[in-house]
């Protein structure tokens, strides 16, 4: 139609029909990647749904033959130990001495699997094993977090989960090693690219997933132990062998069933708000996916740095660190000043865990405002946690007898020590 509305009779039958067949192939091509991956959210979403309406009554079913004492002495009698060569001829003696020094191979029931699938996990008697070694890694997981929950739908109250994952630094060390010079790094963008950005992004990562079938995908170290404790572990042990690392990770409690994680570069936090209510502030991604989950590892071990942060914070990726010292994830954070939660001057808005760090008199003073964009940290900058609680307490002392006079004190005092004395955030 466009050749006889234009009068462009030049162009040759092949080139008019080759360009009509290259961009039927095209159209059909991404057709079939958007209508499989339609169907792939929706297969997702029915097996979740199913898994969780099957799984209590799995429990009491299993629960009754648990319960039996003489027919479990007989089954325990059958219980082979974990095979010692099959370990040593899969994953090596470094990784068997690990398992080895994490469990009681004598006396400890465990069921040893290379798998990334959760059927084989899932086919297991509930509370029967005491510790679960999987020597597939999390990578070729496409479920983790599903395969996290069934794992510990299986163990007992601090029962022992091991694993491994390849993370990211790791892959990058082994691209960077294995060829020359400049021609490494030419080889590590595009896997850059496709392994950690692509997937990130909302319009490509359903074809990322639907091409790869969630195999060998790049994983942070946080993102791994913040997805298990995400899912009621809590990682005790770790290890760097080859080029894996080798986790130990102890059940505590159910999951957590977070359906509302993101992987993309906008994220959105829960916070303690005005009266105590949990508020989500929006603010740009600095740590890598599912880093909230890591407060209490990281505080326990690194405790706090000057000026209240976490020392040596391995959550925050290196583009993290650019954006906190120029505020740059923080401007997401002026919606929720539009909406109300937040406002220009006050206390930062703070995480359950963080929050209870606090004293009872200032966590009582805290809720009965709102949150602000611009600290009293930035005014008085203070070093220790006891300094930045001593600095909140004098604000709040202040606002609550000359709330518009305080704010404006403090809004030009920490803008001076922005601008002139370089007050950043670590």
């Amino acid at each position: 139609i466009l050749i006889y509305a234009f009068q462009q009779f030049q162009y040759s039958r092949m080139i008019v029909f080759g360009t009509i067949a290259v961009s039927f192939a095209m159209e059909f091509a991404l057709s079939y990647l958007f209508f499989s991956g339609i169907k792939l959210r929706r297969d997702a979403d029915h097996f979740d749904n199913f898994r969780r309406a099957t799984r209590e009554a799995l429990k009491k079913q299993l629960k009754l033959v648990k319960s039996d004492e003489i027919l479990q002495a007989k089954i325990d009698a059958h219980v082979p130990p974990l095979n010692k060569d099959l370990v040593i001829r899969s994953a090596g003696k470094d990784v068997f001495s690990f398992i080895e020094d994490q469990i009681d191979l004598e006396h400890m029931f465990t069921l040893l699997v290379s798998t990334s699938t959760a059927f084989n996990i899932e086919n297991q008697p509930v509370e029967y094993y005491n510790a679960i070694v999987n020597l597939k890694k999390v990578n070729n997981i496409l479920r983790i977090n599903k395969f996290f929950e069934v794992v510990n739908s299986k163990l007992p109250h601090n029962g022992t989960f091991i694993g491994c994952v390849q993370t990211n630094v790791l892959a990058k060390k082994k691209i960077l090693d294995k060829y020359p010079p400049v021609i490494n790094y030419f080889l590590y963008i595009p896997y850059f690219l496709w392994k950690r950005v692509i997937p990130k992004l909302p319009l490509t990562k359903e074809v990322y997933f639907f091409i790869t079938r969630g195999r060998n995908r790049a994983l942070s170290q946080a993102e791994t132990f913040g997805r298990l404790y995400s899912c009621g572990f809590e990682v005790v042990d770790y290890n760097f062998i080859g080029e894996s690392i080798y986790f130990t990770a102890r059940k505590l409690h159910e999951p957590a069933f977070d359906y509302h994680a993101t992987y993309g570069p906008l994220i959105r936090l829960k916070r303690i708000g005005k009266n105590g209510k949990t508020i989500y502030v929006y603010k740009m991604r600095t740590m890598h996916p599912y880093s909230e989950y890591l407060q209490e590892y990281v505080y326990a071990q690194s405790q706090l740095q000057e000026g209240g942060k976490f020392k040596n914070d391995f959550r925050v990726h290196t583009a993290g660190k650019i954006m906190r010292k120029f505020w740059i994830d923080e401007l997401p954070m002026l919606f929720n000043l539009l909406k109300g939660d937040l406002k220009i001057v006050g206390v930062r808005p703070l995480s359950q865990h963080y929050f209870d760090l606090y004293y009872e008199e200032l966590r009582e003073k805290r809720i009965k405002i709102k949150p602000g964009l611009v600290p009293p940290f930035y005014t008085d900058m203070p070093k220790t946690l006891e300094e930045i609680q001593e600095s909140e307490l004098r604000y709040l002392d202040a606002y609550d007898k000359r709330p518009f006079l305080t704010d404006m004190r403090y809004f030009w005092k920490a803008m001076y020590n922005i601008v002139f004395r370089k007050a950043r955030s670590k």
